[in-house]
């Protein structure tokens, strides 16, 4: 059975980092108002690039605002709560990711 970050790895495989989704895409895609997506880009909660004075995001940036639009609609926890929350969660996938890369490489030894 595959775990939640092995699933965002591969996103991130398929999908790829370049900036190529809008304010607009990204708002669909997280089911969220354009506006408040450019709200969480603005306060540094989503990453994104300005180009041509429009923000542009990566798509691996999609799993983070739907987690940010989950935490502010289901618990109403203001932003800056959601993207601290999100962001522990972020990080207990990557640790668990170099856990089991040692436990291979200890095993490999």
């Amino acid at each position: 059975m595959s775990r939640p970050s092995d699933a965002h790895d591969a996103l991130i495989e398929i999908l790829g980092e370049a900036p190529s989704l809008s304010v607009q895409d990204l708002a669909h895609a997280c089911r969220m108002q354009a506006a408040w997506v450019t709200e969480r880009l603005s306060a540094g909660l989503l990453q994104g690039e300005l180009q041509g004075g429009h923000w542009r995001c990566s798509a691996t940036t999609v799993v983070r605002a739907r987690r940010l639009a989950q935490f502010e609609t289901l618990f109403d926890a203001d932003p800056e709560m959601a993207a601290l929350t999100t962001d522990l969660i972020e990080e207990v996938a990557r640790l668990r990711r170099e856990l089991r890369q040692l436990q291979v490489r200890l095993e490999q030894a």
